[in-house]
C-alpha cells in the first residue's frame, strides 16, 4: 500500500504538467488570480508545435514585457478583456545598449530587435489588446514585429512613433481588422502582404505613413480597405500616403477616408543612390478615396494610379491572401 501511495505522489507533478501543456485555455492576471502573472510565462507553457488553438485570456493591466511568440508556438490566441486597459508595453529602440550581449555580439538594439512584441509562430491571433512602444521620438522603435504567416489582429491598438508596425517577411500574410495604429515616420512598413480592414491610421507628425518593401515576385503588398486616415491635431498637415523602402513596393487604398493632412501629391519616390528608379517600379494606387482631401486626388504624382471599379476585384481579400480566409 505504501509503495502504491508513493508511486501516486510521484505521478502528481507529471500529470499536472501534462494537463497544463495540453490545456486549450489559460488566463493571465497581474494580481495572481489567473494561471500566470506574465504573458510570456503563459506562452512558454503552450506545447511546442501544437495543432490546436490555445486561447490565452489576459486580464486588464500594463504588462511591461518584451514579449515573444517563438516559431515553435503556433495557433496561439492572445485575447484581452479590454483593448484600452490590457496593454503590452516596452521601450527599446534602435541604438539603445542591449541589456545582455548575445552570441551575435551586438551591443545595441537595431530596428528589428527594438520590438515590444515579436510574433514568429504561424496562425496566431491578437484580440482586444494594446501593443505599444513607449520609447518616444528617439528613432526606430517597433511596437509589433510580425515575422510569421497567417497572423490575425482584431480590435487592437498598435501605438508608437517611428516604425510602429514592422511586417518584415516577404511571402507572409497578416490581417488587421478594426485596429487603431499610430506613429510618425514609416510606421507601417515591411515586405509582407497585409490587409487592413476598417482600421484607423493616425499620423502623429508630418512624415510618411507606409514604407513597403514588397519583393519583386510577390503579387501584393499593403492593401487598405474602408479605413480612415487621421491626424493627431491641426499641426499635422503634410503627410504622405507612403514611400517605397524597396523598388517594388506596393500599397493600395480602397474606399478610404483620407483626411486633409495628406499632401496633394500623395506619394514620395524616396530616391536614393542604391535604388535610383523606385518611382518606375513601385506600385501605388487608390480607388474611391473620400474625405477632406478628395479634391486633391487629381494632383497625385504621375507614377501613381487611380483604379477603376473593375480593378478593385483584384483586391478582394481572398485573392490578396491566396485563398486564406482569416475569418474561418
Amino acid at each position: 500500500m505504501k509503495y502504491i501511495l508513493a508511486l501516486f505522489l510521484l505521478a502528481i507533478p507529471f500529470v499536472r504538467a501534462q494537463t497544463l501543456d495540453n490545456r486549450l485555455e489559460l488566463t493571465v492576471a497581474k494580481d495572481g488570480s489567473g494561471d500566470f502573472k506574465t504573458i510570456q510565462e503563459a506562452i512558454n507553457n503552450v506545447r511546442d508545435n501544437a495543432d490546436k488553438h490555445v486561447v490565452i485570456t489576459i486580464k486588464p493591466g500594463v504588462y511591461k514585457e518584451k514579449l515573444v511568440i517563438p516559431a515553435s508556438k503556433n495557433f496561439i490566441t492572445l485575447k484581452g478583456t479590454d483593448r484600452d486597459k490590457t496593454i503590452i508595453s516596452f521601450d527599446d529602440y534602435s541604438g539603445k545598449p542591449v541589456r545582455e550581449i548575445d552570441a551575435s555580439g551586438k551591443k545595441e538594439f537595431g530596428t528589428s530587435t527594438s520590438y515590444s512584441f515579436l510574433i514568429q509562430g504561424n496562425d496566431c491571433t491578437l484580440e482586444n489588446l494594446t501593443v505599444e512602444n513607449t520609447a518616444g521620438k528617439v528613432g526606430q522603435a517597433v511596437a509589433l514585429h510580425i515575422k510569421s504567416d497567417r497572423v490575425i489582429v482584431k480590435n487592437c491598438n498598435i501605438l508608437g512613433n517611428q516604425d510602429t508596425l514592422y511586417l518584415s517577411e516577404g511571402n507572409t500574410r497578416s490581417y488587421f481588422e478594426n485596429c487603431f495604429i499610430n506613429g510618425t515616420t514609416d510606421f507601417i512598413f515591411g515586405a509582407a502582404t497585409a490587409y487592413f480592414y476598417k482600421c484607423t491610421i493616425e499620423s502623429l507628425s508630418n512624415s510618411y505613413i507606409t514604407a513597403a518593401s514588397t519583393p519583386k515576385d510577390q503579387p501584393y503588398g499593403f492593401v487598405f480597405t474602408d479605413c480612415r486616415l487621421t491626424a493627431k491635431d491641426n499641426t499635422v498637415d503634410k503627410v504622405y500616403l507612403g514611400r517605397p523602402w524597396r523598388p517594388y513596393a506596393q500599397t493600395v487604398f480602397i474606399n478610404t477616408d483620407i483626411g486633409s493632412h495628406i499632401v496633394p501629391e500623395g506619394w514620395n519616390a524616396w530616391i536614393d543612390t542604391r535604388f535610383p528608379d523606385k518611382d518606375k517600379t513601385a506600385y501605388y494606387a487608390e480607388y474611391g478615396s473620400k474625405g477632406q482631401s478628395t479634391k486633391n486626388v487629381a494632383q497625385r504624382v504621375s507614377w501613381s494610379h487611380q483604379l477603376k471599379k473593375a480593378d478593385t476585384n483584384k483586391y478582394k481579400r481572398e485573392l490578396v491572401f491566396n485563398g486564406w480566409n482569416p475569418n474561418k
